[in-house]
């Protein structure tokens, strides 16, 4: 019996009997329930990647211009910006812009500030003719959580705008909402359209009127005068209010009679010209919530005009809760705002899907603490499982409580973390518990108190299982160091799971040893008995054979070879892809966008007859329940399209279908498998029309631009277009790379009218009086606002020359203007017209030129580590005429662009750098378990015994992968990390036991053997724990392989290291015991079988226990 307890001891005797003991219980679980109910919810974590867009307008200069005047100088001015990682520039015709993306994890406020100072303190670079930079921050708080989309077979996507518009302001009331935006139908608007023959009759010329309608249009306060001894405020002018009072104004004089807008235009109060179309449909079976009280006017049936609303919420709040009160607030709104006949339909609700996350992750927890007490009462008994009960939420709850001074909110991550945890956390109550059970059996403890038995159990076991506890965490807590935008993505799970491991060990000095003392009874010697009879049972074969494995050579190294075999026969898997690497495996969304490019000039109709075409495609689809076609505007945004700046897609040739599905619990399908079968008609439909398709899945993880991203850098422009077209070319013919497009324009014809200096001259007109007739002509100008107190848009009065009046260079040639004399000169007479094809816009990533190739990958390898070995066989077969092959980079841009070269980007860039990571951080994890296992044995050799076992979990792990046909991926590798920590944990317990047997007195051989026997119970019921604990977490799509290295780990380290650990321990120690080992060995083989056997069968079961 010790006479001095150590530290283990101490603390369970000062909390064995304390009163406080209940006290904290009670208060970690109300903390950890306080937690839970104030933590945001949400279904992602959130990402702090700062991230800001630059813009610069410079009307009428050309790409290369824009690039050399503005974008280079601002470039080079970002770049000085401390914390910035990536600048994407891009130089277009007549503006520039660059996205500024800081290193993840910079504090938002500081990067806005410091970019913000950059820009200010260096305004006098500005060129003349451009115009200040436009700064704009973003986040993925401006990501809107919820979408409603207005539609009706009554009304017009005018009046559907002017509805949405009334429910903007009620939406925006509601607390915590950040920013609302309305997207699709037509703005009001008083449409000035002129009458060229008219305009001509009355010798008026377009450009004439904008200047007197604006004068017109003004109301001015002119001071105050006093009279009376009263003061009189004076206003002066008036602004214009209808459509009448638009065509009241007098635009010139004629005739010696006025001249008013009127007669030389066309006055219309209505809708705008229609720059977009938004639209919402249903399948034919009608699973969205169309309204059919009458039938479409036209189009298609099941689909009709549209306007959705977008609503962000503003950072760290709770989804769930401003999701709720916005509907709340909407359903307040119908048969008021909103009329009967108009449907509202949710398109998009984050804050359901986080909440459904949520309540099923902590319906997972509970259920993993629930059948790991089941486990433990059928294998210990019922009073251990309440024991075990107690200890896991005590553990959670403080965990939990981490997580909500952390700054974290409860999403899929975190929950992930805890239910992690769970089979991890439980091994040190087991350890305690299994061993003070123990102890209360033993015969020479029969008669002493109670807790003296207790503390001195707790204290037996309290040093190694500190060590054991802290090598875990040293397995656990480096991956917090990965770098990159996974790196906060899966930062919750060694930070929570450290948490956790660190308060099970409190938990078990603290909490277990009071609820042991008052549950667990002292066993009678019957039982005794009968439980001896039950462990010898349960370690006879063990023993058998380990007996074996030690005293016979030829069975040792035969096993160890056979091992070895296994291990390399697993990691084989690999080379011939039975297992598959990939960062992560597709989630399963309820949603997807489909996004459309046509050609530049392509029409705005022709472009939305191909996305109806497509979407007639989506409606077919059985799981779809609705989509929205976005023509010629962009959809609300995800994460996804943030980091992409979908939210920028504006033009004739653009267009994206949200297509919305039923819940995954009504369907068999996965979103992604459903995304694959949908793919071959989509394609088909775009490759019709000349059209570039993407499908856009919600990621599993950090966005990029695309899966599969080839830059080309090089000394010529030119050459990196020519260079990515065969690049192109390559990804469209190689099998399995999908959505393959470039960031390159398509070739659009352009008209200049170039002015004829000595004719206008001539004719007294200036070239900005052209330009601007042109504009008024062609693009149209707003003369102002009509002034309209109550209406919640702005009303522009907008001068424009009918559509079929500007439709040709011949009807534009005849637009007048006015001459210095009063006379009225056609368009055609000043200017020459030269066609040319638009400028294509210019990219640089990091100050260096590039043009981009993207692709996605899907079939039967759908990571984008195989594309790329693919791809690069075909791209090592390409020949410059400069002479030398394409080089190609894998982490980081060519140091020069002085040759053309290659860099892959995308997600195998994350993929690169999260293995890379995930590695250093292994390596790191050998590196101080080593440490850790040195210092406490006091031996450089026990820790490369203990350590061999980490690689074993491999033999499990990757034919498990195979077997269930997953992906190796990110979280497979954070679970084999984790995994190498429970492994050691249990090495470091069972050679602690051997140390402690030599001690008394006992041979090397059979303390070896009977350190294995008296783990197995302790042991087995870990792996037990964390695959029962696990289980909950292998049908999640993405934590699927952390389940699978967790559970398969476990059991291939059980059955392997529990017999590799004591033999290579045996074979590192043998010479210290030289005498007694020597003779063992030299007896002939018969002899050492025939002992083995013996010893075996005559060991007493009794020290298992």
């Amino acid at each position: 019996m010790k006479t001095e307890i150590g530290l283990a001891g101490k603390v369970a005797r000062a909390f064995i009997a304390s009163k406080l003991t209940p006290l904290i219980v009670g208060a970690s679980i109300l903390l950890g329930l306080a937690a839970v109910v104030m933590l945001p919810r949400e279904e992602e974590p959130q990402i702090v990647v700062p991230m800001i867009d630059v813009f610069v307008a410079m009307p009428g200069a050309s790409a290369k211009e824009v690039e050399e005047r503005v974008t280079k100088p601002m470039e080079k001015l970002l770049w000085e910006v401390p914390g910035v990682e990536y600048i994407y520039s891009t130089s277009s015709p007549g503006q520039a812009m660059a996205i500024v993306r800081f290193y993840v994890g910079q504090n938002e406020e500081d990067a806005i500030v410091r970019l913000n100072q950059k820009m200010l303190a260096n305004f006098e670079l500005i060129p003349p003719g451009a115009s200040q930079p436009l700064v704009k921050p973003r986040s993925i708080d401006d990501v809107p959580i919820l979408a409603l989309t207005l539609s009706s077979n009554t009304y017009d996507a005018f009046t559907l705008r002017r509805i949405a518009a009334q429910v903007h302001d009620q939406i925006k009331e509601v607390p915590d909402v950040s920013e609302v935006k309305l997207i699709g139908g037509q703005r009001r608007q008083i449409r000035v359209t002129l009458d060229e023959s008219r305009l001509a009759a009355f010798n008026v010329a377009p450009a004439m009127i904008a200047p007197v309608l604006e004068q017109s249009n003004r109301q001015l306060q002119s001071g105050s005068f006093t009279a009376g001894n009263k003061e009189y405020l004076v206003e002066t002018g008036g602004f214009l209010h209808t459509a009448e009072d638009v065509g009241a104004v007098v635009i010139s004089a004629f005739n010696n009679r006025p001249v008013y807008l009127r007669d030389v235009a066309r006055i219309e109060d209505g809708a705008e010209e229609a720059s977009d179309y938004v639209m919402f449909g249903v399948p034919p079976s009608g699973g969205g919530v169309l309204n059919q009280t009458q039938p479409p006017q036209g189009g298609t049936p099941n689909v009709q005009p549209a306007v959705t609303i977008s609503v962000a919420k503003r950072k760290g709040k709770n989804a769930i809760e401003i999701a709720d009160k916005v509907l709340e607030k909407v359903e307040h709104l119908k048969g008021s705002l909103i009329p009967g006949d108009v449907t509202v339909t949710t398109t998009r609700n984050y804050g359901e899907t986080a909440s459904e996350k949520s309540n099923e992750l902590l319906l997972h927890m509970f259920i993993a603490i629930l059948s790991v007490a089941v486990l433990i009462w059928l294998t210990l008994g019922l009073r251990e499982s309440g024991i075990v009960a107690i200890a896991i939420p005590v553990t959670l709850a403080l965990t939990l409580a981490v997580f909500y001074f952390y700054g974290y909110t409860l999403n899929r991550i975190t929950l992930f973390a805890l239910i992690f945890s769970i089979g991890i956390l439980v091994d040190d109550a087991i350890v305690v518990v299994e061993n003070m059970a123990r102890h209360y059996r033993m015969p020479e403890n029969k008669g002493r108190q109670l807790i003296d038995i207790a503390v001195e159990a707790v204290d037996e076991v309290g040093n190694p299982t500190i060590l054991a506890t802290f090598a875990v965490i040293a397995a656990i807590l480096p991956m917090a160091f990965v770098g990159g935008l996974m790196g906060p993505y899966m930062e919750p799970i060694p930070i929570g799971a450290t948490a956790a491991m660190v308060f099970s060990l409190l938990v078990a000095f603290i909490v277990t040893p009071w609820a042991s003392l008052r549950l667990l009874k002292r066993h009678e010697g019957g039982h005794h008995g009968e439980d001896e009879n039950q462990e010898g049972r349960m370690t006879r074969l063990y023993r058998r054979v380990m007996s074996k494995l030690i005293r016979v050579p030829r069975w040792r190294y035969g096993f160890l070879a056979g091992v070895v075999l296994l291990l390399l026969a697993s990691v084989s898997l690999f080379a011939f892809k039975a297992v598959r690497v990939k960062m992560l495996p597709f989630d399963n969304k309820s949603e997807f966008q489909i996004i459309i490019d046509t050609p530049e000039g392509t029409t705005l109709e022709q472009t939305a007859a191909v996305t109806r075409e497509i979407a007639d495609a989506v409606r077919a689809v059985p799981e779809v329940v609705n989509y929205q076609m976005y023509i010629g505007t962009s959809s609300p945004y995800n994460f996804n399209g943030l980091v992409r700046h979908y939210f920028m897609r504006r033009g004739a040739n653009v267009a994206d279908i949200q297509v919305n599905l039923v819940g995954k619990g009504e369907r068999d399908a996965q979103s992604h498998d459903i995304a694959k079968r949908i793919r071959p008609a989509i394609q088909q439909i775009a490759a019709k029309h000349n059209a570039r398709v993407k499908i856009s899945e919600v990621p599993p993880g950090p966005p990029v631009l695309q899966t599969l991203v080839a830059e080309i850098y090089g000394p010529d422009y030119q050459r990196q277009m020519e260079i990515a077209k065969n690049i192109r070319d390559i990804f469209d013919k190689t099998p399995g790379v999908v959505d393959v497009d470039w960031y390159v324009e398509d070739d659009q014809p352009k008209f200049q009218f170039v002015v004829d200096k000595e004719k206008a001259a001539l004719n007294g007109v200036s070239a900005e009086q052209i330009a601007a007739t042109l504009k008024i002509a062609v693009d149209g100008l707003q003369v102002g606002l009509a002034h309209q107190a109550t209406e919640k848009e702005d009303l522009p009065i907008v001068m424009r020359l009918p559509r079929e009046q500007r439709s040709s260079i011949d009807d534009l040639k005849q637009i007048k203007v006015a001459g210095s004399q009063g006379n009225l000169v056609p368009l055609g007479e000043l200017v020459k017209i030269v066609e040319q094809t638009n400028d294509k816009s210019i990219y640089h990533k990091n100050l260096m030129p590039v043009t981009y190739v993207t692709g996605d990958v899907a079939g039967s390898e759908e990571s984008p580590v195989y594309a790329i070995l693919q791809l690069n066989e075909a791209i090592e077969k390409m020949k410059l005429p400069e002479g030398y092959a394409l080089e190609r980079f894998v982490a980081q841009q060519p140091f020069t662009s002085e040759k053309f070269a290659m860099k892959w980007d995308g997600e195998w860039h994350i993929t690169y750098e999260v293995f890379r990571d995930l590695g250093l951080a292994f390596a790191a994890v050998m590196v101080l378990i080593y440490v850790l296992v040195v210092g406490w044995f006091q031996s450089f050799k026990t820790p490369f015994a203990i350590m061999a076992a980490i690689p074993f979990s491999l033999v499990g792990i990757l034919p498990a992968h195979g077997l269930m046909s997953a992906f190796f991926t990110a979280t497979s590798m954070i679970g084999f990390i984790a995994g190498a920590g429970i492994v050691v944990r249990n090495s470091i317990i069972l050679v602690d036991f051997v140390e402690l047997r030599l001690k008394e007195g006992m041979p090397l051989a059979d303390a070896v053997v009977d350190a294995g026997a008296v783990r197995f119970r302790p042991m087995m019921l870990t792996a037990a724990a964390v695959v029962v604990g696990a289980t909950v977490i292998l049908f999640d799509p993405i934590f699927q392989g952390l389940a699978i290295s967790l559970m398969a780990g476990e059991i291939a380290s059980l059955l392997l290291s529990r017999m590799t650990v004591p033999i290579l321990y045996y074979l590192s120690e043998r010479k210290k015991h030289s005498a007694s080992e020597t003779v063992i060995d030299n007896l002939p083989v018969e002899v050492l079988e025939e002992t083995a056997s013996t010893d075996a069968t005559e060991s007493s079961p009794g020290t298992a226990a």
